[in-house]
């Protein structure tokens, strides 16, 4: 298990290329399904940022994020809906806060908490992700 905030920064490492060869800037998730969709990261200062798809990732640790290539799929760039900082709202309209932190398994990918500022998010409880807000189930 590891969280968004620790993921974020972290160098990224393909096997073949030497070295670094970009830094972790976001990880997206398909709320439908529950899990993180893909990995964000920017080479530099002056490149651009390249989504690679979850599938891509080989291992994620405390050091880095190594990826199988990091030659970006066609069609893979999802919206930019970052959960962190985000404004959480429950299918009820009522206020849940902002989303601080998000907990993940680092072998499928698949969400386990959303940590807002009023509490602990399951999350079987996520309905929708948008510009606007992560949506939850009330209860």
């Amino acid at each position: 298990m590891m969280l968004f905030t620790e993921v974020r920064g972290l160098p990224v490492l393909a096997p073949a290329r030497a070295g670094r060869i970009g830094t972790v800037t976001s990880l997206a998730v398909d709320v439908a399904s529950g899990a993180v969709s893909h990995v964000r990261f920017r080479g530099g200062r002056l490149r651009g940022e390249t989504v690679l798809p979850w599938e891509a990732v080989r291992s994620i640790g405390p050091g880095a994020l190594r990826v199988e290539s990091a030659d970006a799929a066609p069609g893979t760039d999802p919206p930019c809906h970052d959960l962190l900082d985000r404004r959480v709202l429950t299918d009820a309209g009522t206020e849940h806060g902002t989303v601080l932190d998000v907990a993940f398994d680092t072998e499928t990918g698949r969400l386990l908490a959303v940590f807002t500022t009023r509490g602990e998010v399951p999350a079987n409880r996520l309905l929708g992700l948008g510009d606007h807000a992560l949506v939850v189930r009330a209860g």
